[in-house]
C-alpha cells in the first residue's frame, strides 16, 4: 500500500464501499454514457424522444437547431447506444433505445424532471 493512502478508520465500511466500485471497462462505459449528456441539446432530445418516435428534422425543430448540427447530437446518442435510428421510405425516425444504455440515459435525463417547477393549481 502506498505510503500517501491512509489506513482504512472503518474497514468494514471501506470494505462495502469498494465493493460498491464499478470494473474498469464498466466505469469507463458509464464515464462515455454521462459525457453524451454533457450538452444540453441532446438532454433535450432524449426528453423529447421518451414517449415519441421523431424524424430528425422534427428533433431539429425542438431543440431549435439546424438539421446539420441536430445530426451530429443524434450521431454521438446512436454510438453510444441510447437512441435508435429506423428508416422508413425517405425518412429516418429515432426513438430511444430499449437496452441497457437507453435505459440508463433516459433515467439520467428524468432526473432533471424535479428540476421542473410544479404547475400551479387551477384557480376558478
Amino acid at each position: 500500500m502506498s505510503q500517501d493512502i491512509p489506513v482504512p478508520i472503518d474497514p468494514v465500511a471501506v470494505k462495502a464501499a469498494e465493493a460498491q466500485m464499478l470494473t474498469p471497462p464498466n466505469e469507463k462505459r458509464m464515464r462515455t454514457l454521462l459525457e453524451a449528456l454533457c450538452d444540453p441539446a441532446r438532454i433535450t432530445i432524449v426528453r423529447a424522444l421518451r414517449d415519441s418516435t421523431l424524424a430528425a428534422s422534427d428533433l431539429a425543430h425542438v431543440i431549435g437547431r439546424t438539421r446539420a448540427a441536430t445530426s451530429q447530437h443524434l450521431r454521438v446518442l446512436r454510438e453510444v447506444g441510447a437512441i435508435v435510428a429506423k428508416r422508413k421510405g425517405n425518412v429516418v425516425r429515432y426513438t430511444l433505445s430499449g437496452d441497457l444504455s437507453g435505459s440508463i440515459i433516459e433515467e439520467a435525463a428524468s432526473v432533471f424532471d424535479q428540476l421542473q417547477p410544479a404547475s400551479a393549481p387551477a384557480t376558478g
